[in-house]
C-alpha cells in the first residue's frame, strides 16, 4: 500500500483505515508536488489527518485515464455490464454503510442519524437506481421520406465533476451515477474541507470491479484544481454544485476552454409559505426542518418564511419554542439534530450574517450566539421584523438562520418570494388542494414543496430557475446532462 494510508478511530470506537492520496487509475498516488491539506473535525477544530492536494498535473494524470479508460475498454462495456458493476458497487457500499456514515459525520460533522439514515441510504439507493437505467440508454426511429432515420444517444467521454462540502456523499452520487449508468468516465474533485468519505468510496472502486480510469476522485482547491479540471480540453462535460459566484467561474472557465456541456446547481435563498389554512403544528415541524437540516448548511434551505398575518402570532410562538428546543451538540450524539457548522470560515461568516441583520434592525427571538465553547457550533437562530431590502433578505447564508415576515395575501407574498435573484425551492403549506397548485404554478422554482420541505429523492429532479443554476440531477431528467444526440440517416432512394 501506499505511504498515504491513515488509521484512525472515530469518536465512538470505528476503526477507519483510508487512503488519503489522490484515487487515479485505481491507485492512490501523492500530489505530484507533494502538497497536503490538514482536514478538521468541525466539532472540536482539531486536524483529523492530512490528505494530498492536487494540482493541475494531477488533473492531467487523472483525465489522461479518465480518457484511456472510455477510449479502451469502457467504451466497449455493454449497458448490461455496466448494471451489473453499479449493483455490485452498491451491495459494497451497503457492506460499508456505518463506516462511510462514521467517517461523514466525522469529517463534515452533520448528526449521525441524519449520515447513516439519509446521505449514506441515499448514495446506495442513487447507485442502484441508475443501475436501473444502465441498459434502457437508447435513441428512436424518426419517419423520415426517402431515408431511415435514428437517432443515438451516446456518452459525452470524459466527465468532471465539482462537489460541496455539506453533502459530500449525496453530490458524489449524484454526480457519479448517471454518468456511469450513460458510458462516461469521470474525474471528481471533492471539497478541501470534507475529503475523507469520498476517498473512503474510492477505496472501494476497484473491489467492485470498475476498469482503472473509470472512476478517479481528488481532492483540491477550486482555484487550482477545480479551475484546470473546468478547463481541461479533454473534459467533454463539467458538473458543479456550489455558489452562485463560483458557478459563474466554472461557466466562464469552460466556455474559454472547450466549450464543454456544463450543468451548474447554484445557490437559494427558499421561500416557505404559509397560509392561516394551514395545519399550523405540521407547518411548524416542517419550517424547522426547512432551515435547520443540515445545520441550515443546504443550498434550498427554507431561509425566508412568509406566515399570512391570521395565524402569524401563534406560528412564531410554537416556531420560536421547536427552535429554541433544538438538540445542538455532538453529532455521534443519536438524539443531535445539529452539530457544527463545517469550517471556522463558514462559522465566522454566519456569524457576521448575524450580527448585520442586528444592525440593520431586524430582532432576534431565538438564538443568535455561540453554541458551547469549542468547535464550530451555532444556535438556531430565528430573525423577525425583517425588510426585504435586508442582507439576511437578499444573501444566502447558508447556516441555521431564518427570518420569518408576515404576509396578507397571495399578490404579496408571490412578490415578496420573487424579491430575489435565486429560484432554487419554494414550500407551499395549505390543506387547499387548488391552491396549493395554484401557487406552485406561480412560483419561480425549480421544486416546490406543498406541506413538506427538503425532501429529495433519487428518482425526482432537481434544479433551479433564474440564479440558481441550469440543468437537473436525478431521475430521468439528469441523463441528458451526460449524452450526446447522434442524429443516422440511411438513404432508401435510388
Amino acid at each position: 500500500m501506499s505511504s498515504t494510508l491513515q488509521h484512525f478511530t472515530t469518536p465512538k470506537g470505528v476503526k477507519v483505515t483510508l487512503n488519503t492520496g489522490l484515487f487515479i487509475n485505481n491507485e492512490f498516488v501523492p500530489a505530484k508536488d507533494g502538497k497536503t491539506i490538514d482536514t478538521v473535525n468541525p466539532s472540536n477544530g482539531k486536524v483529523i489527518t492530512k490528505v494530498s492536494e492536487a494540482g493541475p498535473e494531477d488533473v492531467d494524470r487523472a483525465v489522461a485515464a479518465a480518457e484511456k479508460a472510455f477510449n479502451g475498454v469502457w467504451s466497449k462495456t455493454s449497458g448490461k455490464a455496466r448494471s451489473r458493476l453499479m449493483n455490485k458497487f452498491a451491495d459494497i457500499l451497503e457492506t460499508h454503510a456505518e463506516e462511510l456514515a462514521q467517517i461523514e459525520t466525522l469529517d463534515n460533522g452533520k448528526a449521525i442519524s441524519f449520515s447513516r439514515g439519509f446521505d449514506v441510504a441515499e448514495l446506495i439507493q442513487c447507485f442502484r437506481y441508475y443501475a436501473g437505467w444502465a441498459d434502457k440508454i437508447h435513441g428512436k426511429v424518426i419517419d423520415t421520406e426517402g431515408a431511415f432515420s435514428f437517432t443515438r444517444h451516446e456518452p459525452i467521454g470524459v466527465c468532471g465533476a465539482i462537489i460541496p462540502w455539506n453533502f459530500p456523499l449525496l453530490m458524489l452520487a449524484w454526480k457519479i451515477a448517471p454518468a456511469l449508468a450513460t458510458g462516461n468516465t469521470v474525474v471528481l474533485k471533492t471539497s478541501e474541507l470534507t475529503p475523507l468519505s469520498g476517498l473512503k468510496f474510492a477505496s472501494l472502486v476497484a473491489e467492485a470491479g470498475f476498469p482503472p480510469g473509470v472512476i478517479n476522485i481528488i481532492t483540491g482547491y477550486g482555484p487550482r484544481a477545480g479551475d484546470a479540471l473546468s478547463r481541461h480540453m479533454n473534459v467533454g462535460k463539467i458538473a458543479f454544485t456550489g455558489s452562485t459566484n463560483v458557478g459563474r467561474m466554472v461557466m466562464k472557465a469552460a466556455a474559454e476552454s472547450n466549450l464543454k456541456k456544463v450543468t451548474l446547481e447554484l445557490g437559494g435563498k427558499s421561500p416557505n409559505i404559509i397560509f392561516d389554512d394551514a395545519d399550523l403544528d405540521g407547518a411548524v415541524k416542517w419550517a424547522h426542518h426547512g432551515i435547520f437540516f443540515n445545520h441550515g448548511q443546504v443550498c434550498c434551505a427554507g431561509s425566508r418564511v412568509y406566515v399570512q398575518e391570521g395565524v402569524y402570532d401563534e406560528f412564531l410562538k410554537k416556531f420560536n419554542k421547536i427552535s429554541r428546543d433544538t438538540k445542538v451538540g455532538d453529532p455521534f450524539d443519536e438524539a443531535c439534530f445539529q452539530g457544527p457548522q463545517v469550517s471556522e470560515t463558514q462559522y465566522n461568516r454566519i456569524m457576521s450574517y448575524i450580527d448585520h441583520g442586528i444592525k440593520e434592525g431586524a430582532k432576534v427571538t431565538t438564538g443568535g450566539k455561540r453554541h458551547g465553547t469549542e468547535g464550530y457550533f451555532i444556535e438556531p437562530t430565528v430573525f423577525t421584523d425583517v425588510r426585504e431590502d435586508m442582507k439576511i433578505m437578499q444573501e444566502e447564508i447558508f447556516g441555521p438562520v431564518v427570518a420569518v415576515s408576515k404576509f396578507k395575501d397571495l399578490d404579496e407574498v408571490i412578490e415578496k418570494a420573487h424579491l430575489t435573484e435565486y429560484g432554487l425551492a419554494a414550500a407551499v403549506f395549505t390543506q387547499n388542494v387548488t391552491k396549493a397548485l395554484e401557487v406552485s404554478a406561480l412560483l419561480k422554482a425549480g421544486t416546490v414543496w406543498v406541506n413538506c420541505t427538503n425532501q429529495l429523492d433519487y428518482n425526482t429532479p432537481f434544479g433551479g430557475y433564474r440564479q440558481s443554476g441550469f440543468g437537473r440531477e436525478n431521475g430521468k431528467y439528469a441523463l441528458d446532462n451526460y449524452t450526446q444526440v447522434k442524429t443516422v440517416k440511411v438513404n432508401l432512394t435510388r
